[in-house]
């Protein structure tokens, strides 16, 4: 049986089991929000006991929080940082916009553990108290979009752009393994002129490095913090100097350059830097999506296909069909990237409900931010482990198609004009026969003639 205590806030009592450390208003949210299986991220919480603790550091400078209680707020701030207290945030994502539930979690957890360590009773709130305290020249309102920009910095810093460099890395290695390799290149589906299997992959590789470089120039905006315009922008209750002092701690915390927003009521109204960074993310994601699919496509068959790429065979692939192999990395990346995409459009369109001075979607705006650099970042490790690191180019395959490729006639344009060469490729496709052959027989080149102009290597640059 569940043994409880009672926790009180100004609505009145509730039980709240005398396991955890949480109080009354994250008991209430827990109750009164009880939608879906989507749970703030601990990696806001994390970065919202950066906040907490940064706040407790310049309460204490400035002289408005007893160094004590300042020192037991960031010693509990230090224990959520390093996920020793994962199992006290427990509330939903679809909770009030603000994330004031969230707030008050954090404030409620740093207070009853500040207290238990004082040797008080849990939910009396004696020596610390979650808004006195915890919550000092703070609002939700502010906090909690300071957390979001943290959150996303930290994580794309420690994550994504190293999966991102990972992945650059391996595409690189492919570029100068197939760099001549020479193949058939392809627009609107069709054949066209050659290019080498190295240039292909050297697209990848310049599509993922622009998109690395956007996603960095898109976190310069978010290296601002909304910390300091409390309720509504103004930054009633607190002061200039507990915003100056807040800003060092978070910069000496994270090791991070961060600063203060220069207009907060922007800061708490709107979310444009979180929408220009899910733009960048975008561009990302789309190149992936390209990429995964070119991939897939080019090592189709092996017999029936295009099967110029040798995919590696991870696991069987079909439950009917024996020996079969299927693009199930390639697949992979292409449903992340799917779902991806709709969750950018939802970015888009909770950043555009900001109504008048607060856009009350930001819980459901960081969890989607997160998840998206979450799944990016493992599906990008995923696909280059378990398939790019191991494709291999079917030679024999590559020649094959090449060698019966019609679009090889475009180097003759400078020799006969496209009128003749036209002509030439339509003698070969309908006779069933090559260029080569269709030129002799229209009487336009000798077999050396065509030989010497026909060079499939000149003809994709490659130096």
């Amino acid at each position: 049986m569940t043994k409880y205590r009672i926790e009180k806030d100004s609505i009145g009592t509730i039980k709240v089991s005398k396991e955890k450390i949480w109080g009354a208003q994250t008991q209430r949210s827990l109750e009164n929000f009880e939608i879906g299986n989507e749970k703030i991220p601990l990696e806001l919480i994390r970065a919202f006991a950066v906040q907490k603790k940064a706040s407790a550091i310049s309460n204490v400078a400035i002289g408005k929080l007893e160094k004590i209680i300042g020192e037991k707020i960031i010693d509990a701030c230090d224990k959520i940082i390093n996920g020793e207290l994962d199992n006290e945030f427990p509330l939903s994502v679809w909770q009030t916009g603000s994330g004031t539930q969230t707030n008050m979690n954090l404030n409620e957890v740093i207070a009853n553990y500040s207290n238990k360590s004082l040797g008080e009773e849990l939910g009396k709130y004696k020596r610390i108290h979650p808004n006195d305290h915890c919550n000092m020249g703070q609002s939700s309102n502010d906090s909690f979009p300071t957390a979001m920009h943290i959150s996303i910095v930290l994580e794309t810093n420690k994550n994504l752009l190293k999966k991102i460099d990972y992945f650059i890395q391996n595409l690189q290695k492919k570029e100068k393994e197939f760099k001549n390799i020479i193949k058939v290149g392809r627009t609107h589906l069709q054949d066209a002129t050659p290019i080498s299997v190295g240039q292909e992959f050297g697209t990848y590789v310049s599509q993922i490095k622009n998109a690395q470089k956007r996603i960095k120039d898109s976190l310069k905006e978010l290296m601002e913090l909304a910390q300091g315009g409390t309720a509504v922008g103004t930054g009633l209750n607190t002061s200039k100097k507990f915003i100056s002092g807040f800003i060092k701690a978070v910069q000496m915390i994270t090791g991070l350059p961060f600063r203060e927003s220069q207009n907060k009521f922007e800061s708490l109204s709107s979310h444009e830097p979180i929408l220009n960074f899910s733009g960048a993310l975008n561009t990302l994601i789309v190149a992936c999506y390209k990429i995964c699919n070119d991939i897939r496509f080019l090592g189709s068959g092996p017999r029936s296909g295009i099967g110029e790429l040798v995919l590696p065979s991870n696991e069987p692939g079909s439950s009917i069909m024996p020996g079969k192999t299927n693009p199930t990395q390639c697949e992979s990346m292409a449903q992340v990237c799917i779902y991806l995409l709709g969750l950018q459009s939802s970015i888009s369109i909770a950043c555009s409900q900001g109504h008048f001075q607060l856009n009350a979607n930001k819980t459901f705006l960081i969890f989607a931010t997160l998840k998206t650099i979450a799944l990016l970042s493992d599906s990008i490790r995923s696909f280059t482990n378990n398939c790019l690191k191991n494709i291999k180019a079917n030679k024999k395959r590559i020649d094959y198609n090449l060698d019966n490729s019609l679009m090889l006639v475009t180097a003759l344009n400078p020799r006969l004009g496209y009128d003749k060469s036209a002509e030439i490729a339509k003698k070969a496709f309908k006779d069933g026969i090559t260029l080569k052959q269709s030129a002799v027989k229209l009487g336009y080149l000798t077999e050396k003639e065509f030989d010497l102009i026909i060079d499939p290597k000149k003809m994709t640059k490659i130096s």
